[in-house]
């Protein structure tokens, strides 16, 4: 039987890993491959038994698991980050939420028969969506930035919410059910306990964290341990307070001032890969097929009015006072796939509920998994062509991600943005990144290739990813990360490899990818000439000024980095160019050599329009004195031409004058 055990949970380890990897070569949400893998494991091969093999510790694994996810989740919700998101993320999550809550939950009452508690519980459950199904969804589609953002943003934040409505919703059934107490008093005392102690525990462990009374190699680690400790410790003072205990407690640390807890949800959330991963095959696996069938036509109703009524209804009256168009609302109205959390929370609930003998209370696992599978499949096949339909979709991404925000990659981004590229610096250098954010440069501060970043960097409109930072060993798995998302056409890396060093042998396709501005190119040597006071200077190329003027001006050591097209199309250089088109904007970094020669170039050129001046000037005082000589000689000239023509007029008139003198003289006589 041990050794059963043993190999069950191998199997399920290594299953785990195969689906996440499956999903992401598929680019699809990885709780399809992990659905399918728990439901040929259980129902229908029957392989997996999860009630048999692991018995009374079933419970306790499932409830533990659900602890760190929840934990996790509420470590994200950060208040400030919600409003910061926009109007249409903050009703999202509030006015929308309860309106799905409200209408999933009517429809559940009226079609399946179930009591209003445990309707009220189902619809609590399933109002989340979450950032693991939406984020490859985003992928395949490619909407507008605004609508991914939204999307993105919703998923994320409403995650430890509806969690935390359906906790609330659990306990208050709970207690509902306790005839021998009163129900506002056991509820309050739940209620104080879960708020008031998990607020005490996120402030101490925020304190902890911010004086740093722990090494930091055992912080992730404690921090891990101590919210277990607070789990059951609250679970122990008051039923079923332990879940509500350990999501305040996240919230209360998100919002702490002062408490750095990237490395903490960093690490929270590689173990919630692994943790969802198996609970989700285990609870597939305890799937019952006839059950599901039993929904029938109600459950897909349900269905029905989850996606087509209630989701519409929440996006129209969120709404309202937004900039969204209407293609942009139909678009939303289609998108809300549910995930994991609604799974593993509703199968722990579920066993509670069915010890507890509420009625309708083993129907709350089938239709959750139907919701889920239904959403999913439906909205991944169908939201491409629904967005292309609607003309919501963001064309060819033009954006740059830039790994590294050093001085030459904030002045690039800083160029960049200037002429509408959208542009995002990556770095897990604070300095670089706090100096990127006073110039209002999108940044992600920590490893780009990270679960973090794959769930909190937005990539809506990144096409290409540049590698410019000076880490030698986080290169290479930011770059092969990115060309599996990307495509590896999309990824281009400095030429920082050290020639002839054995311990640091490149593969070839990863040296095919070190080619950015040039096979020669590297980060110190870019590092080196913007210290020397290198520039980044922007270049139109005209039919008067082309490529070979820019090389006469600058000489060869000007290093062309991106041009940008009249169309708009961003081009990264390779090094490989020796000609640009004119009728582009080239972008290029002029070292103080090339600064030196275009001086001297300037020079030059001043001089010959000087000496071009003084030619001019000599060529029209000389064509001025011939235009004055030659006016003298056609003056002189028309003079003697008036002489000769009076003297000609003077002689042909004497010879009449004489004969009338002599008339005029025999006259008197």
């Amino acid at each position: 039987m041990v050794e059963k055990i043993t190999g069950m949970l191998a199997l399920i380890g290594v299953l785990s890993l195969f689906c996440q990897w499956l999903g992401w070569k598929l680019r699809l949400p990885a709780i399809l491959p992990l659905l399918v893998c728990g439901l040929l494991l259980g129902p229908v091969f029957g392989i997996l038994n999860p009630d048999a093999i692991f018995g009374d510790l079933l419970f306790p694994i499932i409830s533990l698991g659900v602890a760190v996810i929840l934990f996790e989740g509420a470590l994200t919700l950060n208040f400030k980050e919600i409003k910061d998101h926009g109007r249409m993320v903050t009703h999202l999550v509030s006015i929308g939420m309860l309106i799905t809550w409200g209408c999933i939950s009517t429809a559940t009452y009226y079609l399946l028969d179930f009591s209003w508690e445990v309707a009220l519980l189902f619809g609590a459950l399933v109002v989340v969506t979450g950032p693991t199904v939406i984020v490859p969804m985003l992928r395949s589609i490619r909407p507008k930035s605004q609508l991914a953002s939204i999307l993105r943003w919703e998923g994320i934040v409403i995650d430890p919410i509806g969690a935390l409505l359906a906790v609330l919703v659990f306990e208050y059934i709970t207690v509902s059910g306790n005839q021998t107490s009163h129900v506002l008093y056991a509820l309050g005392s739940m209620l104080t306990m879960g708020l008031g102690l998990g607020a005490a525990a996120g402030y101490l462990v925020g304190q902890v964290i911010r004086h740093n009374l722990l090494p930091h190699y055992l912080r992730n680690t404690a921090v891990l341990t101590l919210m277990l400790g607070i789990f059951v410790g609250s679970n122990l003072l008051q039923e079923e307070s332990g879940l509500l205990t350990v999501t305040v407690m996240g919230i209360w640390l998100a919002n702490m001032r002062g408490v750095d807890i990237a490395e903490i949800l960093e690490f929270k959330e590689t173990l919630t890969v692994l943790l969802i991963s198996a609970l989700f095959i285990l609870l597939a696996a305890r799937l019952d097929s006839n059950a599901m069938m039993d929904l029938g036509w109600g459950g897909v109703g349900v269905l029905a009015v989850t996606m087509l009524i209630a989701r519409p209804l929440s996006i129209w009256a969120s709404g309202i006072g937004t900039s969204l168009s209407k293609a942009d609302k139909w678009f939303l109205c289609w998108i809300a796939p549910r995930g994991i959390v609604a799974a593993a929370v509703s199968s722990l609930f579920a066993i509670k509920l069915e010890a507890s003998n509420v009625q309708g209370a083993d129907a709350i696992v089938p239709l959750v998994f139907l919701i889920i599978i239904g959403t999913v499949v439906i909205q991944s096949l169908t939201a491409g062509r629904w967005a292309k339909h609607l003309g919501v979709t963001s064309g060819a991404a033009q954006g740059l991600l830039i790994f590294g925000a050093s001085k030459f990659s904030r002045e690039l981004a800083k160029i960049l943005r200037a002429k509408d590229v959208k542009v995002l610096l990556a770095d897990s250098n604070w300095d670089n990144i706090r100096l990127a954010r006073m110039d209002n440069i999108p940044v992600y501060f920590g490893n780009p290739a990270s679960e973090h970043a794959e769930t909190y960097m937005d990539l809506t409109g990144i096409g290409r990813v540049l590698i410019m930072s000076p880490y030698k060993q986080l290169n290479p798995l930011v770059t092969f990360y990115f060309q599996d998302v990307l495509g590896s056409k999309k990824v281009f890396g400095l030429n920082n490899a050290e020639q002839g060093s054995a311990r640091h042998q490149l593969s070839e396709s990863y040296k095919q990818r070190l080619c950015l501005f040039g096979d020669a190119v590297s980060y110190a040597k870019i590092a080196s000439q913007m210290a020397k006071g290198a520039q980044l200077k922007v270049t139109n190329l005209t039919e008067n000024f082309t490529f070979e003027h820019f090389r006469k001006r600058y000489g060869e050591t000007a290093l062309p980095l991106v041009y940008l097209t009249k169309e708009g199309k961003v081009v990264i250089v390779s090094g490989n160019e020796t000609q640009f088109p004119n009728g582009i904007e080239l972008i290029s970094l002029l070292p103080v050599e090339a600064l030196e020669e275009a001086k001297i170039q300037q020079m030059i050129a001043e001089q010959e329009a000087i000496a071009a001046q003084t030619k001019a000037a000599e060529e029209a005082t000389l064509a001025k004195a011939k235009a004055e000589e030659k006016a003298e000689v056609e003056r002189q000239r028309l003079d003697q031409q008036a002489q000769m023509k009076a003297k000609q007029s003077q002689s042909e008139h004497e010879p009449q004058d004489a004969i009338d003198r002599s008339d005029e003289t025999l006259a008197k006589g």
